[in-house]
């Protein structure tokens, strides 16, 4: 199929402004590109996560959804359909994925705690070290070049893996977490085989496997595309593999579940559900709602349903791999492969002259939206934050900016022209100045940091 998978029902103007007006802008919001308002942004890319088109039936579902504060049949809706597509049995209802990553932390992390995994998300890596604990990534190395064109870069180490496992008591390892699609790795996936090895090895070593699963159907599009063994194997088999003997999850609903806002964590085990309940309860909500309404669930169910369509799932990826091509085309450096929800312009390539402490993926960005309007976010520096320790940066081998595309919103036209955009302002980079910090806050910076240009 050489034509999107689906109709387009509803539209909402786009918002244009000058560069001039766009100056002013981000010198107001002091380089932050979250402080700018929608309506001043024309092309905001800043995330996937909660911006993307609903269907019809999810939109029928929020008409039609059951507000009860308990025993709502909405969350049945939501609960049954997790369990079909995951195999867990005990659902805990979230606002969002953070929500989610709090409560599991919440009832299983404690000071001194080590968490091993695949380049752990900020907020994950927030709700760890918040708590006193470690993130350790253990992702391959392929995952630091670019360029290199390993299929699967969001895969975990396994030797980097056992060697964490060796050096720590059990007791002081609460789980351990794969992201699928690596998202801070530059949306990469995880091999269904090295999904089974991890499985084994922590079961090995007697310590649970949780999955962050916010992009579970991207992925295991990835494993039927590009994992010879099972091209022939259904999208919502693969799930059930991927899922099967693992300890429970976590998800963001703004992802994979194609709605604006949602979560849930999710366990196999009674005994770590009732444990983390209680957190629920105290941060989220009620068990059988957890900060959604009952129209939210219910169309987040749908969307569930609808994630897993191969053909929807076709549509997506191949949309974002065309603006891929796109942009080098233009001869932007990008991350490669490309992933399935978002683009990652290599900023350290587009901009050599710019040091790494001088936040040249951020400086790349906001340079984005002064030539086009275009919101992007920076993956780096910035958004490594501190060491909790010694507060100094740290500094990751990759400095990026994510161009995150909406689900089922934007068409080609837009991303030619987003392309084109940074072609333009990739011949006259050398005009882009780094940055540094005026203001930070003590975790998750990023979101408020605030900047000003280095003479």
């Amino acid at each position: 199929m050489s034509y999107e998978s689906y109709l387009i029902s509803v539209v909402r103007p786009l918002h244009y402004t000058t560069e001039k007006e766009r100056m002013q802008i981000i010198r107001d919001t002091k380089f932050n590109l979250f402080s700018i308002p929608s309506k001043k942004v024309t092309f905001d890319l800043l995330t996937d996560s909660g911006t993307g088109a609903i269907s019809n039936q999810q939109l029928a579902e929020i008409i039609t959804g059951d507000e009860s504060y308990a025993g709502s049949e909405s969350f049945e809706k939501l609960n049954k359909t997790i369990t079909d597509i995951t195999g867990f049995k005990y659902v805990i209802p979230t606002h969002q994925g953070r929500g989610a990553e709090n409560v599991l932390c919440s009832g299983l992390l404690v000071s001194g705690d080590v968490i091993p995994g695949n380049t752990h998300f900020d907020t994950t890596k927030g709700h760890i070290e918040v708590r006193k604990g470690e993130a350790v990534d253990c992702t391959i190395d392929e995952a630091k070049y670019p360029t290199s064109l390993n299929p699967f870069k969001g895969n975990v180490d396994l030797a980097k893996l056992e060697a964490v496992l060796k050096s720590h008591p059990k007791e002081k390892i609460p789980f351990v977490l794969i992201t699928i699609t690596c998202n801070s790795g530059g949306g990469q996936p995880v091999s269904l085989e090295n999904i089974l090895e991890v499985k084994k090895m922590c079961h090995k070593y007697g310590v649970r496997l949780f999955l962050d699963m916010a992009r579970f159907a991207e992925n295991a599009y990835f494993i039927k595309t590009r994992e010879e063994k099972y091209r022939n194997t259904s999208i919502i088999d693969i799930c059930r593999k991927m899922f099967e003997g693992v300890d429970g999850a976590t998800m963001s609903g703004k992802k994979d579940g194609l709605v604006a806002m949602g979560g849930f964590v999710a366990f196999k085990d009674k005994e770590i559900y009732d444990r983390c309940s209680a957190y629920s309860i105290l941060y989220e909500g009620y068990l059988t709602y957890g900060g959604m309404t009952g129209g939210t669930m219910a169309a987040f169910a749908q969307g569930l349903k609808e994630v897993v369509d191969f053909e929807y799932l076709k549509t997506r990826v191949e949309q974002v791999a065309r603006f891929g091509a796109w942009l080098k085309k233009e001869e932007v450096p990008v991350m490669e492969p490309f992933g399935g929800h978002a683009i990652y312009v290599d900023a350290k390539r587009f901009l050599p002259h710019i040091l790494q402490s001088q936040f040249p993926a951020q400086a790349l960005a906001v340079a984005a939206y002064l030539e086009g309007g275009i919101r992007g976010v920076e993956i780096g520096t910035v958004l490594a934050d501190r060491d909790p320790k010694t507060r100094e940066n740290r500094y990751p081998a990759l400095e990026l900016v994510r161009l995150a595309v909406p689900r089922r919103t934007f068409t080609d036209n837009h991303l030619q022209h987003i392309a084109k955009a940074f072609g333009a302002l990739l011949k006259k980079r050398n005009s882009i100045k780094g940055l540094k910090i005026i203001w930070e806050a003590p975790v998750l910076r990023h979101f408020t940091c605030q900047f000003e240009e280095v003479s």
